[in-house]
């Protein structure tokens, strides 16, 4: 089977189009690239199956891989038959290719081992052929001198048809079958032990421990075990809260190793009998049953993965307030609030630290402060973080009285302080503090998101959850991949973007941003996209790639700054040639662009995908697909969980989705679960089909549990 083939059974699209995307990812095309300047090739395959098709051809490699080390491995070991290699070349399941290998994988000493020492192996294969009814004399003939009778001759016989049992492929691919569709999980709690029950140390534990009571003693199917719910088990088990197990029913799982392996009720099935309870309780059922647990536990992985990738998409591409002057506060109590005032790009100009708020109480100076740095930096918008004291520094700064309307948002704080400590913040501000980097940080991520946000590591920024448990070179492969889906989406101004927007646009990597931002500093702004060629190591491949992702304002050819790749210009120059005008006459000027006969321009390098793409981008070049940021009101009385009362109706902010439902701001530090089933009437299958991230929604207090810090709403008002 080729990887043209193992990729075509489990994609749905035309197989050339496939071939040609695959020969695009072994040109080192980025997914970016493929999916939006090679339309005609792939048929218009979008991003999403392109990543399909990439990812299932790194599994076919690592089949193709696997095999081959099998393979080798056998063959070095005198016992590769053409029947096995036949077996092995054919199977393109790695748990087939497993069991296939598991007789010749090299492991500790087993019974099977030292009864086959013992030169027992004769009589098990006797008892396995089941034509004997004297198997006590058969048995008599193998005592010598490291056998002393009849019952341990039997017992080693019995080890060794356990171990070929053990590694008889059909009865495992049956037992994987029984426990894939009818295991349980079921947990019971540990009895925790403390030296002191009453210490401080002893109460944390046991608050931990009550996240996860409903554990303590539970059973369900596998198999509809959701993805949320194993990733909180697993976690319980691996603090200590609980023990796990997967169980079947035994008696199924023996009554088909019997059925396949006994074929009469002579003596000789007294044995076999013998040995398949054996081996089923002591080598195929922790086997197995931990095998099933790491299938459902990398199932649920891609599921978590999967949400986290999602939020972090809408997150990324939330709506940005754009180039303006803003005054970002982190908020605080008694270590007072931090004010940083930035420019249009972000740069700051001013910090101070101000006491609204107990216990200093100076709200008059503060007022004052904030007064004077409006008016003296043209502060366009105030962001607030949503942290510790964000309501009420909302609420003060709405009272002061400004010379001019200022739009006041409240910005989620998730990952500032991340950044404030991490390398990146400290090449950009050295001489300042984390507490100024991180108010930095909540200013920035009002004007553009996205741009602020990808300083962060993707996990850091909390719109997941166990995201610290599941696979991790796997989230952030997926979070990487977002991020730069997102990051080429929407483009990027070459002469200000970061470092870390920079690493995340196609063909570039983070080398590449480094010398891009060095060759800027030496040089000046970049005037043209062809000067990217001069940048240390970037070379033809790497401009291919980036060039049309990247965006550069009152650039000498207008078409620097669109979505248009410059191995396009040359047909664009033709169309405005051919109407009559000149190239910035072609742009935004809807009349002509439709005047123009897109089949006259088809090349062998662009085709009418490509070509409606193009007119598509000279309508409105270099738009932002984002839409402008919004101020919310959250309701002014509700400041605290004790302010909440069973019944209200309030405005919300959704932060956070998962698949059992949505986490929504209502303006208190605790943020409240709207579950799946109360989104709305009816059925809801994907919580996705009904909210989105930073969507403003109306919910109803349907519950407040102030003891767990966890308030139940609903949608359905």
């Amino acid at each position: 089977m080729t990887n043209l083939e193992f990729i075509s059974k489990q994609v749905t699209a035309p197989v050339k189009n496939i071939e040609n995307t695959l020969q695009l990812l072994s040109e080192d095309c980025t997914i970016p690239f493929i999916s939006r300047y090679r339309k005609d090739k792939t048929g218009n395959l979008d991003e999403v199956i392109i990543e399909q098709i990439a990812k299932l051809n790194k599994e076919f490699e690592t089949i193709v891989k696997r095999k081959e080390a099998i393979l080798k491995s056998i063959e070095e070991q005198n016992s590769l038959t053409p029947e096995l290699e036949k077996k092995i070349r054919q199977s393109f399941d790695l748990n087939d290719l497993e069991d296939l290998y598991l007789p010749f994988k090299k492991k500790k000493k087993t019974r099977a081992d030292v009864a086959r020492e013992k030169g027992l192996e004769p009589l098990a294969k006797i008892i396995m052929a089941q034509n004997n009814d004297d198997i006590d004399f058969v048995a008599s003939k193998y005592i010598n001198d490291k056998v002393e009778n009849e019952d341990e001759a039997l017992q080693g016989a019995r080890d060794i048809i356990a171990e070929w049992i053990n590694e008889n492929i059909f009865i495992r691919k049956n037992l994987r079958r029984i426990y894939q569709r009818k295991s349980a999980i079921v947990t019971k709690a540990v009895k925790l032990k403390f030296e002191n029950e009453s210490s401080p140390e002893a109460e944390q534990i046991k608050q931990k421990a009550k996240k996860f009571e409903q554990y303590f003693d539970w059973s369900e199917n596998l198999i509809k075990a959701p993805s949320h719910r194993l990733l909180a088990m697993l976690r319980a088990e691996n603090e200590g809260f609980i023990k796990l197990k997967i169980e079947i029913e035994n008696e199924e799982a023996i009554e088909m190793m019997e059925e396949s392996i006994i074929k009469n009720k002579k003596e000789t099935a007294i044995h076999l009998k013998k040995a398949i309870e054996d081996s089923y309780k002591r080598l195929l059922t922790p086997a197995i049953s931990n095998e099933t647990l790491q299938e459902a536990k990398a199932k649920a992985d891609i599921t978590a993965i999967q949400v986290f990738a999602g939020n972090l998409g809408q997150l990324l591409l939330a709506p940005p307030l754009g180039e303006k002057r803003i005054l970002a506060i982190d908020p605080g109590f008694r270590s007072g609030c931090k004010i940083v005032c930035l420019d249009e790009k972000g740069d700051l100009l001013y910090n101070e630290t101000i006491f609204p708020h107990a216990p200093q109480n100076e709200t008059a100076i503060a007022m004052k402060k904030i007064r004077s740095m409006v008016n003296a930096y043209k502060i366009d918008a105030i962001s607030i973080g949503n942290g510790t004291a964000s309501r009420e520094t909302e609420f003060f700064i709405k009272k002061i009285a400004f010379d001019k309307p200022l739009q006041v948002f409240v910005v989620s704080e998730a990952g500032a302080s991340v950044y404030s400590a991490s390398k990146i913040a400290r090449d950009e501000f050295p001489n300042y503090d984390v507490t100024v980097r991180g108010a930095v940080s909540i200013g920035r991520r009002l004007s553009d998101p996205l741009a602020e946000l990808v300083k962060i590591e993707p996990k850091s920024i909390g719109v997941g959850q166990y995201q610290h448990d599941v696979d991790q070179s796997q989230l952030k492969e997926e979070l990487d991949t977002v991020v730069m889906r997102c990051v080429n989406s929407v483009g990027i101004n070459i002469n200000t973007a970061s470092k870390s927007l920079l690493s995340y646009v196609s063909g570039i990597g983070e080398k590449m941003a480094e010398n891009i931002v060095a060759y800027r500093s030496e040089n000046g702004a970049f005037e043209e996209r062809k000067q990217l060629k001069k940048v240390p190591r970037l070379g033809e491949k790497a401009y291919q790639q980036a060039a049309a992702f990247v965006r550069i304002s009152n650039a000498k050819n207008p078409l620097d700054n669109s979505a248009v790749h410059p191995e396009a210009y040359g047909i664009v120059e033709k169309m405005a040639k051919d109407l009559k005008i000149s190239l910035n006459e072609l742009i935004a000027n809807k009349e002509k662009i439709s005047q123009i006969p897109l089949e006259k321009y088809v090349t062998e390098d662009v085709g009418l995908l490509g070509l409606k793409d193009i007119v598509k981008e000279l309508e409105k070049p270099g738009l932002d697909p984002r839409k402008s940021a919004k101020v919310f009101e959250f309701d002014p009385n509700v400041k605290t969980m004790n302010d909440l009362r069973t019944g209200m109706v309030l405005p919300g902010i959704v932060n956070n989705i998962t698949n059992f439902g949505c986490f929504v701001d209502i303006g208190i530090k605790e943020s409240g679960l709207v579950h799946i089933s109360q989104l709305k009437e009816g059925y809801v299958s994907d919580v996705n089909e009904v909210v989105k991230l930073h969507q403003q929604v109306q919910v109803k207090v349907v519950e407040i549990d102030e003891s767990r810090k966890r308030i139940q709403l609903t949608m359905i008002l």
